[in-house]
């Protein structure tokens, strides 16, 4: 199979193995009491012989004659079972990642953990970057992740909650230092949660509504990201401080954003008022967490007159609030007369609370509660109270730096046609979609700058993008500038797009008080085609004077979206990563040319063929300048509760990006001399991949092998998202269909073919041009080459080309017999390069953890794959009317995202 059979576990991860069998034997405890020993017997012996065939090699049939015609609801509970194995499998492998790093951190510094902050300031340190350096590039670092609703894993709070139990339980034992009692009664913690988990359905029968989504990220944002946000900038302080002696007040470096409630592109139920109720509702969560926080410090801070010194000025913003709040005042106990701090507090979180229900009397912006706090914090420094409370001051006031009265900043998105659209019924021009770009943008001008309005018009279309303008602009005002991100057109393709957004901002009251309008315009290149013209569109969009003049009032910086997802389902992973790369190097030369400066954000999926990758080797791969302090990147799916589902696992997270950013953006790789004939070679493999890839998509009959061959009709069928699978009122070919449930269709058939699929014939015709031994050197010295097959080692193994033929068959003899024979072919042949290349093996030679994650999770999921291979057939029989067959297929997709990862 794809790795050796006598893998074991590396001394450090011994604990691990232990926790896996461990928490397995409490798994199968519970399901012998929740459903019978004669269950559990029947779980293992699916098992047992999973791994039978993963040992021997053998083909999938003896699996699939023990799974063959269960009953839906018995196929369900199995489905659950395997589930609930590689969930506690998942969370024992997070909770060493917290072991390994308190094991680095009990070093005290000498050996800091790999892509440490600790260890990236070491690096930098090394490379001679002096201290007055680093000061000035950490004022310009910018890293915003950004929340994206593309669900594909359904995690429902309730069970994130009671991970977060589980989680707990292990982590209070990591030091081994419970007594007997008090390991008891953990254990009894994780058998509750555990126990609770299975007792709750998977994933809602409803839809999420946007309400839902945003309630989802909200979790994160609130319950892990605030916690740890503190900690975030002690660790830095620490870092700076040994390696660097610096002790200086820290800028913020981090911000986070959201998609949920402003992604329009292809949702009807993203408006104006989800715009409004998603900022008004991350308003309430953010002040509402400042409230509580305000009423613990009240706690702490109960210096009294008598006894410790405190600031006048700390007196008179009292006294301004007593006649300001004068009912909140009044609520005051006279016994906390002499505690100023408190009284103090008491009344900010008034004016807080006030603020909340937009009260006169409530802060006006951030920056006033941001001078409360000062003033307290600089009066505890000057009346030695730098151990009575200031540290407690601070962490607010980081908090506070970090997300605002907004929480996080919400980005709009939508698709340039339906801008087009309302352009052509405003003017009346029914030919205005076919007309020359050139054309479009001469006319637009008029009414982009401070010419004329675009007309008004009563159709739907324009009215709904009036409404957004008018939301954003009411938003502004409400919630401050900050609160609002980018607008992003999807399928931009000319300066005509972008002026678009400005003529239709414009007429929508989105305007400042100089008649500018206050928005950042980034346009989406998303195709193979789109990126390659991209710095013609940028080069064009540069030299309009009234873009020139919107982009000189917003700081002459430009920010680019880069779409990985139908980049990849365009024209295969070899040609979206490839044409991303030399985008990112040639839209860099076009903004110098013109003394603009470039943000690039980058539009990343959890899989592989959507841009899923560390980013701390994403990062890396980069082409050199194209980081320069800045990264904006999307986060979605699962891999948002990979990151950010625990906290010490959210903090290793952000110092990883921040340490890459850091070290890439202060000390680039030194220029390579042989890139430019590497860039040739590469030129090569992304041509010759995507005409094979293209060949096997664009085939006639390949979206009937798709639709049959993989559970996409279950997958669209499914609760996941508020979004439907393809644009609206658009078929179901391939360039309309969403990247997303593309790609997780293949994941769960197993074939994972966005993520490789041409790869072998690209490296092949590269080497027949170019000469084998150049591919190795590629393989060996350049970061992004070696990236971009470290990423293909991973996905080729978690595929299985056995039950992705056992899916394949469904599609019937004739499309199996046309297609399948050409996956498996082109599966062998990129498998063989990449070893080949490589000098390995096996595959994940060069990872070995990654490896044994994958065989601690193959048992489980194999299985269940079987199973809605099965399962999928007899629905399709039925003509999918079969309710019962349908939620064990959802319980198995569920199952296999959730053991796979990176599916989505």
């Amino acid at each position: 199979m794809n790795a050796p059979r006598n893998l074991e576990f590396a001394p450090p991860d011994l604990p691990l193995r232990d926790d896996v069998r461990r928490l397995g034997a409490l798994v199968g405890d519970m399901l012998a009491e929740q459903e019978s020993p004669a269950f559990l017997e029947e779980v293992e012996q699916v098992r047992t012989t999973a791994i039978a065939r993963r040992q021997n090699g053998s083909d999938i049939q003896s699996l699939a004659q023990l799974l063959d015609g269960l009953e839906p609801a018995h196929a369900q509970a199995l489905v659950r079972a395997f589930s609930t194995y590689f969930q506690v499998v998942n969370i024992a492998e997070r909770v060493h990642r917290i072991r390994r790093r308190r094991d680095y951190q009990r070093t005290g510094g000498d050996t800091p953990q790999p892509d440490s902050l600790h260890d990236a300031l070491r690096r930098l340190r090394k490379a001679g970057v002096e201290p007055t350096e680093l000061l000035e590039w950490l004022e310009r670092v910018d890293i915003e992740p950004v929340f994206t609703a593309h669900p594909t894993e359904a995690v429902r709070r309730a069970l994130l909650e009671k991970e977060q139990i589980m989680v707990a339980a292990l982590v209070d034992d990591l030091d081994g230092t419970r007594t007997p009692g008090e390991r008891a009664a953990d254990l009894a913690r994780f058998r509750m949660a555990l126990t609770s988990t299975w007792q709750t359905a998977d994933s809602s029968p409803v839809r999420p509504t946007v309400d839902d989504e945003r309630e989802h990220v909200g979790f994160y944002l609130t319950e892990v990201l605030y916690r740890i946000m503190p900690a975030f900038y002690e660790t830095l302080e620490h870092a700076l401080g040994e390696s660097f002696g610096i002790a200086s007040e820290l800028p913020r470096l981090l911000r986070f954003g959201t998609w949920v409630g402003g992604d329009m592109d292809g949702n009807p139920n993203v408006d104006a008022t989800t715009i409004r109720n998603t900022l008004d509702a991350q308003r309430r969560a953010i002040l509402g967490k400042y409230a509580a926080e305000l009423q613990q410090l009240a706690s702490v801070l109960t210096q009294s007159t008598g006894v410790a010194g405190v600031d006048e000025a700390v007196f008179e913003r009292l006294e301004q609030y007593r006649a300001l709040l004068p009912q909140a005042a009044a609520s005051s106990r006279p016994r906390h007369a002499d505690m100023p701090y408190r009284l103090l507090l008491e009344l900010m979180r008034a004016r807080l609370l006030a603020t909340l229900e937009d009260q006169a009397v409530g802060y006006g912006s951030p920056d006033e509660f941001a001078q409360d706090l000062d003033l307290v914090r600089k009066s505890l420094e000057h009346n030695r109270g730098v151990h009575a409370g200031w540290f407690s001051v601070r962490r607010l006031v980081w908090r506070l730096r970090t997300f605002g009265f907004h929480l996080a900043r919400l980005d709009v998105r939508q698709e340039s046609t339906v801008h087009a659209r309302a352009i052509a019924a405003a003017l009346g021009d029914e030919q205005w979609e076919g007309r020359d770009p050139v054309e479009q943008a001469g006319i637009l001008a008029g009414h982009a700058g401070e010419g004329e309005p675009l007309p008004q018009a009563g159709d739907e279309g324009n009215k709904r993008l009036d409404a957004v303008f008018q939301a954003l602009g009411d938003a502004r005002r409400r919630h401050g500038a900050d609160a609002l991100g980018a607008y992003i057109i999807s399928m931009a393709r000319s300066r005509a797009d972008v002026l678009a957004v400005l003529a239709l901002a414009r007429r929508g009251g989105l305007v400042d008080e100089a008649g500018r309008v206050p928005l950042d315009i980034a346009p989406l290149f998303e195709t193979v085609d789109d990126l390659h013209h991209g710095p013609d569109t940028l080069r064009d969009l540069f030299a309009d004077p009234v873009y020139r003049e919107h982009l000189q009032a917003r700081g002459n910086v430009q920010m680019v979206m880069l779409g990985y997802s139908d980049s990849g389902k365009d024209g295969g992973i070899a040609a979206s990563r490839w044409s991303l790369q030399r985008a990112q190097v040639e839209l860099l030369q076009v903004a110098e040319e013109h003394g603009i400066r470039l943000t690039f954000f980058h539009g990343r999926g959890g899989s592989l063929s959507r841009g899923g990758s560390k980013t701390t080797r994403a990062v890396d791969a980069s082409p050199r300048g194209s980081v320069d302090g800045r990264l904006r990147v999307t986060e979605q799916g699962e891999a948002i509760h990979r990151k950010f589902g625990i906290r010490a696992l959210a903090l290793r997270s952000l110092e990883q990006t921040t340490g890459a950013v850091l070290v890439s953006s202060i000390r680039p790789r030194p220029p390579e001399p042989r890139e430019a004939r590497w860039r040739e070679v590469m030129d090569t493999v992304a041509e010759a991949s995507s005409v094979a890839y293209r060949a096997l998509v664009g085939a006639p009959r390949f979206m009937d092998y798709f639709r049959s061959a993989t559970p996409i009709d279950v997958i669209e069928r499914m609760t996941l998202g508020s979004r439907p699978s393809r644009r609206l009122g658009q078929d179901a070919a391939l360039s309309n269909l969403r990247a997303i449930p593309w790609v997780f269709a293949w994941s769960q058939a197993r074939a994972v073919i966005p993520g490789w699929y041409g790869v072998g014939s690209g490296l092949q015709a590269a080497a027949e041009q170019h000469g084998e031994e150049v591919l190795r050197e590629m393989a060996a010295d350049w970061p992004f080459f070696r990236t971009f097959l470290d990423d293909l080692a991973m996905v080729l193994a978690k595929g299985d080309m056995g039950i992705a033929e056992m899916f394949s068959r469904l599609s019937g003899d004739e499309l199996h017999g046309e297609f399948f024979p050409r996956i498996s072919d082109e599966h062998a042949h990129t498998r063989q390069w990449l070893l080949r290349l490589n000098g390995h093996e096996f595959l994940l030679q060069h990872d070995q953890r990654l490896a044994l994650s994958i065989r601690l999770r193959n048992p489980y999921v194999d299985p269940i794959s079987v199973l809605q291979a099965d399962l999928l057939r007899r629905w399709r029989a039925s003509g999918r009317e079969d309710d019962d067959l349908l939620r064990a297929l959802v319980a198995s997709v569920n199952g296999v995202s959730q053991g796979v990862q990176n599916t989505g």
